[in-house]
């Protein structure tokens, strides 16, 4: 059945280095090659939901960006609108381990492939069996004139009656705050579903609190606003009212990619009908499979998972 939804999305994608050891990068000689971005990793989340799941890109034209359109093919992402590019490396992102836990990523994506995305790229022909596009921060933030595509996705979208959900994603190794809140201000009237963690939506509009983010959706005509926030759970503003729902809890490894996850749950709860509370429930409960994994995208579950998991059904080992 979830089969009959589609969902679209478009941006960077890299290659991931995970250090083998744990220290400052200068003493790390050996690293895990993965794939990430924030984007095909919701597309996976999709896919892996049984969605189906569009992602339009762009890669560098050698054994990286092979690598990456390899991976989101088996994963069964639609990668038909995903063109390689001579002259552009594909991107890369360093993860720095320290003994503690803590950490920080170096990002090499100077001339990203995906900067040769134009509005023209941008047909009518690939919303066919849409019904929801997903856009996020990121892909703003790689550089400004990826506002002009995505403002093409919004007006397509909207003359063909698609839903429109957005997680700002803030990156502030890509451009400031304010430069956020200008691009996301623009947007915001055309959104739909806001997906956004509780402390970013704070840096986005000065305030977590219950009756300003009211008065923020509600000017905006943001339809569902999503908040996430971790191990506190999740809230919805919708139809005039607060919804809230408890977080699963789980031992973290990794928090990577869980609001990658919580979106692709969100989504596919959405498409299917659940009520409100539901949704949350499912979102959260995908949120949280993902940080017991390691790594961008592993941890993202399969559909039959994430029932097993809500319905805390046994697994039989062996």
């Amino acid at each position: 059945m979830s089969l009959n939804y589609g969902i679209l999305t478009l941006g960077d994608a890299m290659i991931t280095l995970n250090p083998a050891s744990t220290g400052p990068l200068r003493f790390v000689s050996t690293f895990e090659r993965k794939v990430g971005g924030a984007e095909l990793n919701f597309a996976i989340g999709c896919a892996r939901l049984d969605l189906r799941s569009k992602w339009i890109s762009r890669l560098g034209k050698d054994e990286f960006g092979r690598v990456i359109y390899n991976f989101a093919k088996g994963e069964g992402v639609d990668v038909d609108d995903v063109a390689f590019v001579e002259g552009y490396p594909t991107s890369l992102n360093v993860k720095e381990i320290r003994e503690d836990g803590s950490g920080k990523t170096f990002y090499y994506r100077h001339q990203s492939p995906v900067l040769t995305l134009e509005p023209d790229d941008i047909k009518e022909e690939m919303f066919e069996g849409i019904d929801v596009v997903h856009l996020t921060g990121v892909f703003l933030a790689i550089h400004r004139k990826n506002m002009d595509i995505v403002q093409k996705v919004i007006a397509i979208a909207k003359e063909k009656g698609l839903l429109i959900s957005f997680d700002p994603n803030i990156r502030l190794k890509l451009w400031s705050i304010d430069e956020a809140r200008a691009a996301y201000q623009t947007l915001f009237p055309a959104i739909d579903i806001l997906l956004t963690g509780r402390d970013e939506i704070k840096s986005i509009i000065g305030s977590d609190e219950e009756e300003e983010l009211t008065s923020f959706a509600e000017r905006y005509s943001i339809s569902q606003l999503v908040i996430k926030d971790g191990a506190q759970g999740s809230a919805l503003y919708s139809h005039h009212q607060w919804l809230h729902q408890e977080a699963f809890p789980v031992n973290p490894v990794d928090t990577v990619g869980a609001g990658d996850g919580f979106d692709a749950g969100y989504l596919y709860a959405l498409l299917h009908g659940f009520e409100p509370e539901r949704r949350l429930e499912f979102a959260n409960a995908v949120g949280a499979l993902v940080t017991t994994v390691s790594g961008d995208n592993e941890g993202l579950p399969q559909l039959e998972e994430v029932f097993s998991f809500i319905n805390k059904e046994a697994v039989v080992e062996r």
